[in-house]
């Protein structure tokens, strides 16, 4: 029992729990709870920029071979490219077979304003994109400064120190971490205050399918990745189930990617690949996000009865691809960018995004959790596929102590 009291999922289940039930019974009380999910990330943040800098110039300073870090990025750009574009053609094929926005009245829903939203989409472009994320900065100015420890004869008087900050940084996140239930129950109390269950209902199918969909994409694509090198994609959602939960209460990977990167070293891929594939992945490995974009295109072309012919299907895949890259790098993220794609398409009316303000943001928690655990699959398989896995450490920290578990552990 004391256990179950000390165990931070049991916490953040709890909070997830508080807040939703706040936000159906004193909804006014429940948007004032805001600052807690949105502080607590802003704190994370603070964690996520020195972690990346850190794991890669390290990562990169101890390789032998730089020529292997160029192969890594090469196949991540690889891996994130085929994945993405899988992900695109699965809501899309998904969306035309269940056809969920052909039976929703207009008139049930309720619309809002989307000129600011529209307004940020027309100002964006892949320079401001490049500039306004810093996350990629930090990542090309972690792999320069690694490539230039590498070849710094004296290179331990600086990766010493360098080791020991690491050391600390990391200690300092595992503090922060016991914070997870305010922002957890922050975030998940605000949404539901905000925007209440009752939005559910007209747009229900729409959501239905987008959960399902990324169920479907979780479980068999990246279930199948996985299996490919033996390892059970149950065992690793349990492994990460106390960052999921932080996920799906703030609506937010960023929450839980210093976490994650600690965690899968911890599990046995290396600090080099680690340190690439996370932080490029956060950027351009967004399944959850792609497969929203694409099912909410077909959803309003549905509700507005427009008969997308093969050409005009093509050309949005075509836009999706482009667009969704960008989606990290924009405030607002998926939104914005499904009102980019929208403009730039010219076939439905961009006006159709009012109707999918309210339940957009209980579908931000599919997109997240999807793209969160797509890019600790993208970081296991990448490492196996480098032989810079160590099996005996993901034993130890998926509990694995007997043949039986080895077994269970291989299964899907």
């Amino acid at each position: 029992m004391k256990k179950v009291f000390t165990n931070l999922t049991f916490w953040v289940l709890i909070a997830i729990t508080a807040g939703a039930l706040l936000g159906k019974f004193y909804p006014g009380t429940a948007i004032k709870m805001q600052f807690l999910g949105t502080d607590f990330i802003a704190i994370i943040k603070i964690f996520i920029y020195p972690i990346i800098f850190l794991t890669i110039s390290l990562g990169i300073s101890n390789m032998g071979d730089l020529k292997k870090a160029g192969r890594v990025g090469g196949k991540a750009i690889l891996y994130f490219e085929i994945l993405t574009t899988f992900a695109l053609l699965i809501g899309i094929i998904v969306s035309h077979l269940i056809q969920p926005g052909s039976s929703v009245n207009m008139s049930e829903i309720n619309g809002g304003d989307i000129s600011g939203y529209v307004k940020q989409a027309k100002a964006f472009t892949w320079l401001g994109f490049l500039k306004e994320n810093p996350t990629l900065q930090i990542l090309v100015v972690a792999i320069v400064f690694g490539i230039w420890l590498n070849k710094f004869k004296q290179k331990q008087k600086i990766i010493k120190p360098l080791t020991i900050v690491s050391k600390y940084v990391f200690k300092g996140l595992r503090i922060v971490m016991m914070l997870a239930p305010l922002g957890a129950f922050g975030g998940m109390a605000y949404t539901i205050g905000k925007f209440g269950l009752h939005t559910l209902l007209p747009l229900g199918k729409l959501m239905l399918c987008v959960y399902i969909t990324c169920l479907c994409f979780i479980f068999i694509v990246l279930g199948l990745l996985l299996h490919y090198y033996k390892i059970s994609i149950f065992r690793f959602l349990k492994y990460i189930r106390e960052e999921l939960l932080i996920v799906l209460g703030t609506s937010s990977s960023e929450a839980a990617l210093p976490s994650l990167i600690e965690k899968l070293e911890r599990m046995g891929c290396s600090k080099p690949v680690t340190g690439l594939v996370v932080p490029a992945g956060y950027s351009f490995n967004l399944d959850g996000t792609t497969i929203y974009l694409s099912m909410s295109v077909m959803f309003l072309a549905q509700v507005y009865h427009i008969d997308l012919s093969l050409h005009q299907i093509l050309v949005i895949i075509g836009v999706l691809l482009i667009t969704s890259k960008g989606a990290a790098g924009v405030t607002g993220s998926g939104f914005i960018v499904l009102a980019s794609t929208l403009t730039a398409v010219k076939v439905i009316p961009v006006e159709g995004l009012a109707f999918l303000l309210g339940v957009d943001r209980f579908m931000s928690e599919a997109r997240a959790l999807t793209n969160f655990i797509g890019n600790g699959a993208a970081t296991i398989f990448l490492s196996n596929n480098e032989k810079e896995f160590d099996r005996n450490k993901m034993n130890a920290a998926f509990n694995i102590k007997t043949s039986e578990d080895i077994k269970e552990a291989t299964n899907l």
